[in-house]
């Protein structure tokens, strides 16, 4: 039997290609579906109405529409034309989705659920790492944390280090589905200053002793240590960096 080596390159499969332009409209219209300019059970402008917003021909609206309908955002209606989709219907793992989602004001709302997600996969992955991690692995962890302890006084490159750390842990708990979930949505939550927050020095200091338990007990094969430092790293540093919800006040 082929045993599956521990780091595999993800394949995907081909995506149909589109025009720029087309791109152009579905990330505008994307984006304003998902800010409720166009609430679900409206229509869309007509296609003509859309060729002379976007100055661009039928064909290339026509190849926008198909796109949003394969986002779950709109569907055609006999009679109605292209109507918007309840939120239920979205694909809510979609790049351009979930960077439309991340600039809504009722942000916060995905923000608390994208830490609580990032906790159950994280802590699982933590706890597998811990027990298949392999030598290369392990020297590539504590290479990234004593790296990581320089950059405690430049919080934009102790941020980016701070992504490769817990990928090397993904990496190592082989939970190729995990690891995709966390980096997809993380990928676009960054980019959000309510999800990034503006870490002082005693922010950093935290969140490095945290780095340094989970590293720890990886290290170490203990899962059930793993998980639970990696428990307390994600939810305590979401508290630091929480905007407060004026929406609750």
């Amino acid at each position: 039997m082929i045993k599956p080596s521990a780091d595999t390159t993800a394949v995907s499969r081909p995506q149909r290609r589109r025009p720029p332009l087309a791109a152009a409209v579905v990330q505008s219209l994307a984006t304003a579906i998902v800010l409720g300019e166009y609430p679900p059970g409206t229509a869309l402008p007509s296609a003509g109405e859309l060729c002379e917003e976007y100055e661009v021909s039928r064909t290339v609206i026509r190849e926008a529409t198909t796109t949003l309908a394969e986002k779950g955002l709109v569907a055609t209606r006999q009679g109605w034309g292209t109507v918007v989709l309840g939120q239920d219907q979205w694909s809510l793992l979609d790049p351009l989705v979930l960077d439309a989602l991340f600039q809504r004001e009722d942000r916060l709302v995905y923000l608390d659920n994208l830490i609580e997600i990032r906790t159950t996969l994280e802590c699982a992955m933590a706890a597998r790492a811990a027990g298949l991690i392999e030598e290369e692995q392990s020297a590539a962890l504590s290479a990234k944390l004593d790296e990581l302890a320089g950059l405690i006084d430049d919080p934009a490159a102790y941020s980016r280090a701070d992504i490769e750390f817990h990928e090397i842990i993904h990496r190592a708990s082989r939970d190729a589905f995990g690891r995709a979930i966390v980096s997809s949505i993380q990928g676009k939550a960054v980019r959000s200053p309510q999800y990034s927050g503006d870490p002082t020095r005693e922010d950093i200091e935290l969140t490095h002793e945290a780095h340094a338990r989970v590293a720890a007990a990886v290290l170490a094969g203990d899962g059930e240590a793993a998980a639970e430092a990696m428990r307390e790293h994600i939810t305590s540093s979401w508290a630091r960096r929480r905007p407060a919800d004026t929406q609750d006040a």
